[in-house]
């Protein structure tokens, strides 16, 4: 009855730890895989950055609030008949 016991917990014990050395290695890789996205992921977004900050050409556009017809907001003013 002891050996029965003994051999139960020494296999209980062997496929527990078998199966922690799984999930930890999982881990390990899933991490590894979640950590090299964010690298790629950054060195993308400084590479933007830094093609946006040396860029000598961008420059604002001075025509954003024009409207095409200044005068038209006038006319409509003026003219209460239309």
């Amino acid at each position: 009855m002891i050996v029965v016991l003994v051999v139960v917990l020494g296999g209980a014990y062997w496929y527990g730890s078998a199966q922690y050395k799984k999930g930890v290695a999982a881990g390990k890789v899933a991490a590894q895989a979640d950590i090299e996205a964010q690298q790629k992921e950054m060195a993308a977004k400084a590479g933007d950055d830094a093609a946006k900050a040396a860029n000598p050409f961008k420059v604002a556009n001075p025509l954003e609030g024009v409207s095409s017809n200044p005068f038209e907001e006038a006319k409509n003013t003026l003219n209460p008949f239309q």
